[in-house]
């Protein structure tokens, strides 16, 4: 039996609790954020990350600061309500986050989560109370998943949201030979998806899921991935063995698994729709890793329904050559290899 480390801290900041009187509008963020370590060694930082390599405390809080005024410059005023961060080192990383830059935004409340003995883990900041916290772990017969799937609920005008952040399994050892372990995080996505179905609660899923949105047709529709579409084809590749070991993402509104046996929940993607080009950019291609994939709770007319999402392709979140401002741990400049995504919801009352 695998262990994970949950963390849920009271930030020492100021600012107040978020209401429902500005729940009109909820803006949520998510960023990978490109190796965030913060200025003390442990042993499991990358070599770029050491001493030894000219890794200084000094840095790490300057890094901060840049990143906390970019996430300033997100959205206009308010700033996201809710983001979630993948590849940040701790939860005393989320910490120095809400007490800096951020302090007077309200980001009270932080959530973490890690597998023992992992560089990086996954967390959120919110300006609203976190509840109902929860790390799923990943495994695929006797291997572990590299990161767990954190779980929290947010109530904005007291209406809940649930937002699942992932760090999926990366590509890196080959496309076919990791994808068992992305499907595996995809299992336990869906198993919450159907669990929440019956109650009408939105479920959000967001981070960097290491697949593109059209990532089966970039294969031709030869790899059985964690991200099908809804296509007969993708259907006859999956088979009709349950639970699920993918999810279904849509382009309509609501999103729909017409192909799909009953049972098999569909989630809804901006990309190619709301967003275009990418996040990531890799081998001269953008690439739609990163991710927000919505329940259809968020377009039945009721409560919070979805509006918009974006990704923030400007400065100070691309260089000068348009791809993403990447961080560079021995100059100290930069932000991070991937771009942020927002999504912008609205509350419809009750229809």
């Amino acid at each position: 039996m695998t262990f994970f480390l949950l963390i849920l801290v009271l930030a020492g900041c100021g600012g107040t609790e978020g209401s429902g009187k500005e729940g009109e509008v909820f803006i949520a963020a998510q960023w990978n954020v490109q190796a965030l370590f913060d200025g003390h060694e442990t042993g499991r930082e990358y070599s770029d990350f050491l001493e030894a390599s000219g890794w200084t405390a000094e840095k790490y809080h300057a890094r901060i600061t840049a990143l906390s005024q970019a996430i300033l410059r997100m959205a206009d005023d308010p700033s996201p309500a809710l983001i979630g961060f993948t590849e940040i080192e701790s939860a005393a990383v989320l910490e120095d986050l809400a007490r800096g830059e951020l302090s007077k935004h309200g980001y009270l409340w932080t959530a973490f989560a890690s597998v023992p003995g992992a560089p990086l883990g996954l967390g959120f900041l919110s300006r609203f109370p976190l509840s109902d916290i929860r790390a799923h772990s990943i495994t695929v017969g006797k291997e572990t998943a590299p990161r767990p799937i954190l779980e929290v609920r947010v109530e904005p005008g007291g209406k809940p949201l649930v937002f699942l952040l992932g760090h999926w399994k990366s590509k890196l050892g080959g496309d076919a030979a990791t994808a068992p372990q992305r499907r595996a995080s995809a299992r336990v996505v869906h198993r919450r998806l159907a669990e929440l179905n019956g109650s009408g609660t939105p479920l959000i899923v967001m981070g960097d899921l290491n697949e593109n949105h059209d990532e089966f047709y970039r294969h031709l529709g030869g790899l059985f991935c964690a991200l099908l579409p809804d296509a007969p084809e993708a259907a006859l590749l999956a088979g009709p063995g349950m639970p699920p070991d993918f999810l279904v993402i849509s382009g309509e509104k609501p999103p729909r698994a017409a192909y799909f046996p009953e049972g098999v929940h569909a989630l809804y993607s901006p990309w190619g729709q709301e967003k275009t080009g990418g996040s990531y950019y890799f081998r001269d291609r953008w690439e739609t890793i990163d991710h927000f994939l919505l329940s259809e709770s968020l377009f039945d007319g009721a409560g919070w329904e979805f509006a918009d999402s974006s990704v923030l392709n400007d400065a100070p979140f691309i260089g000068p050559d348009g791809s993403p401002n990447r961080y560079n741990p021995r100059s100290g400049r930069g932000l991070s290899d991937h771009l942020p995504l927002l999504l912008e919801l609205r509350d419809f009352g009750d229809g």
